[in-house]
């Protein structure tokens, strides 16, 4: 019980500091491009979160670098408020490395047209209301 309570301390501190850099970076981003149509702040973040994401589980499954606390607070914590979007491309390239290809194309499908389309189906919503 103590052990997931200290799981839970450091998947909620690291949220707060990831979710704090998303914000600062992607401001940071939009200060540069500040008229593009292009979502700069969002890819940017994005971006590096899934390099991260690949380089920390990279030094934890091939190197044992990394305890299982401070993997708990960098991968869950930290990057699961930095962006969602590194947790995706692991998982996908997870599958991929281990042969399961299906899973990973339906992860992709799945992720990409359902949560578009519930974006949509959210937003439209709001009509009614």
């Amino acid at each position: 019980m103590r052990t997931e309570m200290l799981n839970l301390v450091y998947v909620g501190v690291g949220g707060f500091v990831g979710s704090i850099g998303r914000y600062l970076l992607a401001g940071a981003v939009y200060q540069i491009f500040p008229n593009s149509y292009f979502p700069a702040g969002t890819a940017v973040v994005n971006i590096i979160g899934c390099f991260l994401i690949g380089f920390l589980s990279g030094l934890t499954e091939l190197r044992q670098l990394l305890s299982p606390e401070v993997r708990i607070f960098l991968l869950i914590g930290l990057l699961g408020g930095f962006t969602t979007f590194s947790t995706f491309g692991y998982e996908t390239i997870a599958s991929l490395r281990s042969g399961q290809f299906l899973p990973a194309l339906a992860n992709v499908l799945i992720q990409v047209i359902v949560g578009l389309s519930a974006v949509w189906i959210g937003y439209n919503i709001t009509r009614y209301f």
